[in-house]
């Protein structure tokens, strides 16, 4: 027994996992052997610290890292091969693999990546294998990759490949681009893939126009080797009539395209200072152009003609240089003399090139530029000074509408005023009348004094005085006509029955 105690010992500590050089413990619910790390499926949200630095081959796949911290992969500067796949990636910062100089292949399929920076594989001067099949990808910018043999690009959403977004890979050998939106693609574009053995295209909605033709000659010729008998298969999705066909079946003469044509109506207007304005520029052509409006920089002095690049001199939020298919806008807001000039819509498509000139002129009567004289200081009010920016920019209409508000405003005071002086001095002016002619009269009710709901409504004109009957003081016993012309008391012919009696209010 004693003797077979080491024997199994030793076979224990073998069968235990090693921890990469260097390496003192292992990420919890991490995975750690020789020089290989796993912290796959394990819910993770970031990379777990603590990694070995010594660690070669890193499994991080299937987590819901959405974002890799600057940094955070410096110190695993001996990685060969980082799988991060199927994790919540939305973008990668430039630096982001500086320090992995000697990785070798790098799995970010599944993420959700929507674009690339540039310098976002800054280091990897050894990578060989680049995986982004299954992202978001729309475009890719120019000098993207370098120094790379395996490019995976298959499905995502890239729409269009500019000239020079392959450039530097002139060592690549197999680029993966099927199951995108790619409608067209030029020869420019792949001109740098000077080492190229495998291209993969299909199950994209090709656009089967003249800028194809090379692309179909190209399959027939030198393309051969590089494709498959499945990958041949590139098949158009319009126009129309080529619909559902292969591209190596359709005849050179059969893609054709419609040079563009332009019109824009009218081709000059005069604005007024602080209007808005929107100019059209329809288009037309196969494949549908796209459409660029550029505001034109005119020569000066005997120079050269030379076109502003889009937008260029044009104040304000116009996006004068912003581009659309079919039709394009030209909008300026709050115009102001800068705006006037010449401008040019241009459309362009694989047929050719085609522009219109517009040209804007901006209303500045000397009537809004010129400071206006301050007015009498018994007329309205001030208008706001010419010499303003703000009022300068608005239209003619808008400014003298505010003047007239303003010149009502003012003219409604006056005439307040005025009516309050009249009437104070009607109240200063007015002479005392006849005796008894300002008293207060109440009759004589034979149920006895007034009640409190009777004197309540004997207020003076202010309304809070109160006032009393003194019966004390009759003003006139009898009707003073009748006792001058001899008549008995009673009711007279032609008169309304009188009061018996009726007393002065007092205070």
């Amino acid at each position: 027994m004693a003797s077979g105690a080491p024997a199994l010992l030793l076979l224990s500590l073998l069968c235990l996992p090693s921890l990469p050089p260097g390496a003192t413990s292992c990420p919890a619910a991490c995975r750690c052997y020789s020089t290989t790390v796993e912290c796959g499926a394990l819910g993770l949200h970031v990379v777990p610290p603590g990694i070995p630095p010594g660690t070669q081959t890193l499994f991080l796949q299937d987590n819901s890292i959405e974002c890799l911290e600057l940094g955070i992969l410096a110190p695993l500067a001996a990685l060969h091969s980082l799988y991060l796949h199927n994790n919540s990636l939305r973008t990668l910062e430039p630096g982001t693999f500086r320090a992995q100089s000697r990785l070798l292949e790098l799995a970010l399929t599944g993420n959700q990546l929507r674009g690339l920076h540039l310098g976002a594989f800054t280091g990897l001067a050894q990578l060989r294998i680049l995986y982004l099949a299954g992202n978001q990808l729309m475009q890719l910018l120019d000098f993207t990759f370098l120094h790379l043999p395996e490019l995976h690009l298959q499905e995502n959403s890239i729409k269009l490949l500019e000239d020079q977004a392959l450039a530097g890979l002139s060592s690549l050998a197999l680029l993966d681009l099927s199951r995108n939106q790619l409608g067209t693609i030029s020869h420019e574009t792949l001109k740098p893939l000077a080492s190229l053995q495998v291209l993969r295209l299909t199950e994209n909605p090709w656009r089967c126009d003249c800028a194809l033709h090379w692309l179909g000659a190209w399959l027939k010729e030198a393309g051969q080797r590089l494709l498959s008998s499945r990958d041949r298969k590139i098949v158009c999705t319009e126009p129309p009539r080529l619909a559902l066909q292969s591209l190596l079946d359709v005849s050179g003469s059969s893609l054709i395209c419609i040079p563009p044509s332009v019109q824009v109506e009218p081709l000059e207007v005069t604005a007024n200072l602080g209007e808005n304005l929107r100019v059209a520029c329809q288009a037309s052509g196969y494949p549908q152009p796209l459409v660029t409006w550029r505001k034109v920089a005119e020569p000066r002095g005997g120079q050269p003609r030379a076109q502003a690049p889009p937008g260029a001199g044009v104040p304000g939020p116009g996006e004068h240089g912003a581009s659309d298919t079919g039709s394009g806008m030209l909008f300026l807001t709050n115009i102001t003399p800068a705006h006037a000039g010449k401008y040019e819509c241009e459309a362009s498509n694989a047929g050719g090139v085609a522009r219109v000139p517009f040209r804007l002129r901006v209303n500045v009567s000397q009537q809004q530029l010129q400071p206006q004289p301050p007015p009498a200081a018994a007329g309205p009010a001030p208008l706001p000074e010419a010499s303003s920016m703000a009022f300068r920019a608005l239209s003619l209409a808008t400014q003298t509408a505010i003047a007239a508000a303003i010149a009502l405003l003012a003219l409604t005071a006056l005439l307040l005023a005025a009516l309050i002086c009249r009437r104070r001095r009607r109240r200063r002016k007015k002479a005392p009348g006849p005796p008894g002619e300002g008293a207060l009269f109440a009759n004589d009710y034979s149920d006895g004094p007034c009640t409190s709901a009777q004197l309540e409504e004997l207020r003076g004109e202010r309304g809070h005085e109160m006032f009393v009957i003194d019966r004390s003081k009759p003003l006139f016993a009898e009707d003073p006509v009748r006792v001058a012309h001899g008549v008995a008391p009673g009711p007279a012919q032609g008169f309304p029955p009188q009061p018996p009696a009726a007393y002065e209010l007092h205070c």
